[in-house]
């Protein structure tokens, strides 16, 4: 099919009533143009078209981008955020997309659908009026546009990801916050109305500063696996990943944070590496902690003497059955976990082990 019969076919199915922007978008892969609009307005120029309006397939929607973006200009001011990156949506009628979808099926051509194209063109414009980019991928703000009726704006701030490793120097402190078990976190006598079992956690005390810092609503603290409340993380740290929702500022200082992080700790937890993150690392962290080894340091002392015969049995241990521990059995599934011991050894201490 050539332009002249394409062209006669769209125009008897809208009889003639069509906009630029639809127009040339349906000849997309026929006439050459940076855009949609020039690529109709060339058409129309080219055959003398006598268009009338509105436009049966967009109800002229594209006429109100520029009021659209405004819009968004005005709503992102309002909330005061700091971003560089933005994605755009809409939502159209279902029957105005339908009726798109159904136009170029009869014509048998494959150009672009009405929704992307309205996307690209109301995406360019809010770019733009923002001063940012657009990204696809992890965005800093979701932009959605409805023009179904009077124009409605949506905006979604995306989390902001920071990364390091922790060092838990004292027992006593569970990896998050840990809700009473009685209250389940309203507040009660048993836990003096905090609604926590422990007054404090690694989570609470890493992402308190940060999130005062990036004003966000909260945070979420995902570890690379936990360790129990009465022990010690120590050596090189455990990998974490902490999640920022809808922060208003991103323009933060990891290094500063870090700084403030440890100096409010006071000796109980300690921070290093601090650096923005992703959500993609969030998800391979997770993963990670499945199939990592764990090394256990511990310091044991016996009520009698042992011999180097029953060490040399120890050394032989494999497979370890584990049940649920009591103390976690309130968020994990009592059953029995093997577990393999990959080495083990031991050192004398003053005749002791």
């Amino acid at each position: 099919m050539d332009v002249q019969q394409r062209l006669g076919g769209l125009l008897e199915i809208t009889e003639s009533r069509i906009c630029l922007q639809c127009l040339g978008r349906h000849f997309i892969d026929l006439v050459e143009g940076p855009g949609n609009r020039l690529r109709g307005e060339k058409l129309q120029k080219e055959f003398s078209l006598k268009l009338s309006g509105p436009c049966m397939i967009c109800g002229d929607v594209f006429d109100r981008i520029d009021e659209a973006a405004g819009m968004v200009k005005e709503r992102v001011d309002e909330l005061g955020l700091e971003y560089s990156s933005v994605l755009v949506g809409t939502r159209l009628p279902p029957e105005m997309v339908e009726l798109d979808d159904e136009i170029r099926k009869r014509l048998g051509i494959q150009t672009e659908g009405l929704k992307r194209d309205l996307n690209r063109e109301l995406g360019k414009r809010v770019v733009k009026l923002l001063g940012c980019s657009a990204e696809f991928e992890d965005p800093d703000l979701v932009v959605m546009v409805d023009f179904r009726g009077d124009i409605r704006v949506w905006i979604q701030i995306n989390p902001l990801f920071l990364e390091g490793r922790y060092r838990k120097l004292v027992r006593g402190i569970p990896q998050t916050r840990w809700p009473c078990r009685k209250c389940r976190g309203r507040g009660c006598e048993r836990c003096n109305y905090t609604g926590k079992m422990y007054p404090t956690s690694v989570e609470e005390l890493i992402a308190g500063p940060i999130l005062e810092a990036s004003q966000g609503r909260d945070a979420r603290f995902h570890g690379s696996g936990r360790e129990d409340v009465d022990v010690r993380m120590l050596g090189t740290g455990r990998p974490f990943v902490l999640e920022i929702r809808e922060p208003r500022v991103r323009n933060l200082d990891p290094e500063s944070l870090e700084e403030e992080v440890n100096r409010r700790a006071q000796g109980m937890v300690e921070v290093e590496g601090l650096r923005f993150s992703t959500r993609k690392r969030k998800v391979e962290l997770k993963d990670s902690s499945q199939s990592r080894y764990k090394v256990y340091r511990a310091l044991v002392e016996l009520d009698g003497d042992v011999t180097e015969e029953a060490l040399e049995r120890l050394g032989s241990l494999d497979i370890i059955r584990q049940r649920t521990p009591v103390r976690v059995s309130h968020r994990r599934a009592d059953r029995v976990r093997e577990r393999r011991v990959l080495e083990i050894s031991w050192n004398w201490l003053d005749g002791c082990l």
